[in-house]
């Protein structure tokens, strides 16, 4: 897997060369673009619309408008020198609380890892020192000629690194959406039961039993169509529930839920695990369904201890 960048990681006085490499896969299905009835590939180019002609890369530059209509013109050189090392530093500016950061703040997802083998000690020192602390590291980089706020944490042996949106990037609901939700009032049963239900359907995470079904049913088409067969639609989403019938949907929902977990509760296995086999984050989890108090402060070996005590 080749880096998508390279550079140092510094915390004080302490810097170590790594290198950036996404974590995450795509597996979306690509399709190409045709003109209907025919097998003309739809192509998009690059043109000079003043001649028509196409424009190679190398010829390209970057133009700002003004209020006034003109345009400043700058050169990819120009956009590096103005932030001179900035591209190859990775500075850890302070250490936060990984659940003092709302998920609205997470964009990517990337491991980080030593550039060579003679940095592995200096790495694994920080990556055990994060793990043990229970707290990630605010940072700021430069990749491809634009800045990015980081969080760098520990993860399964290795450090990971989430790319964050500034907060001068999200938007303001209250500003945006013509009609906030929250004019009605929620009544007390309803309430209740709608609480009841999130109970019914609460349960562990477990990723791995999620699909991209979606994905699933665009391969099935791809190969229905290629053997000149047809595919069954999917179902059509369910019919808005009617303001007189919340009460009953609610109840029904829950008695579901119940079912549901019920009957996945049987297929679970009852077996507990080693505590030691366990992550920081899975010990920082069974601690708040413990109500350990202190646990946002344990190192991993007190977390643990404080677990078997409990």
């Amino acid at each position: 897997m080749r880096p998508v960048w390279s550079g140092s990681l510094s915390l004080g006085l302490v810097t170590v060369p790594v290198r950036l490499y996404s974590a995450v896969e795509d597996h979306t299905v690509h399709f190409r673009q045709f003109q209907r009835g025919t097998e003309d590939r739809i192509r998009y180019r690059r043109v000079n619309e003043r001649t028509g002609k196409e424009v190679g890369y190398e010829d390209i530059v970057k133009g700002y408008e003004l209020d006034s209509g003109e345009y400043v013109v700058v050169e990819p050189e120009e956009l590096d020198e103005i932030a001179p090392g900035r591209s190859k530093s990775l500075d850890i500016e302070s250490f936060v609380e990984l659940d003092a950061i709302d998920p609205m703040f997470f964009d990517k997802t990337y491991w980080l890892a030593p550039a060579k083998d003679e940095f592995e000690r200096p790495y694994a020192l920080l990556l055990e020192a994060m793990d043990s602390s229970g707290k990630a590291g605010i940072a700021k980089f430069v990749m491809r000629g634009r800045e990015y706020l980081a969080l760098v944490r520990s993860g399964d042996g290795v450090m990971v690194l989430n790319t964050l949106h500034f907060a001068a990037d999200l938007r303001d609901p209250a500003e945006q959406l013509p009609d906030l939700p929250g004019k009605a009032k929620a009544r007390g049963k309803e309430l209740d039961m709608a609480v009841n239900l999130i109970d019914a359907m609460s349960d562990e995470w477990r990723p791995e039993e999620y699909r991209d079904t979606y994905t699933d049913r665009v391969r099935e088409l791809i190969k229905a169509k290629k053997k000149g067969d047809t595919i069954t639609p999917a179902t059509e989403p369910g019919e808005p529930t009617k303001v007189v019938d919340l009460f009953e949907a609610l109840s029904k929902s829950v008695e579901s839920g119940k079912a549901k977990k019920k009957s996945g509760a049987k297929k679970k296995p009852t077996a507990k695990k080693d505590l030691s086999s366990l992550s920081k984050a899975e010990l920082d989890k069974l601690a708040r369904e413990r109500d350990i108090k202190g646990r946002s402060k344990m190192t991993r070996a007190s977390l643990e201890k404080a677990l078997k005590a409990s």
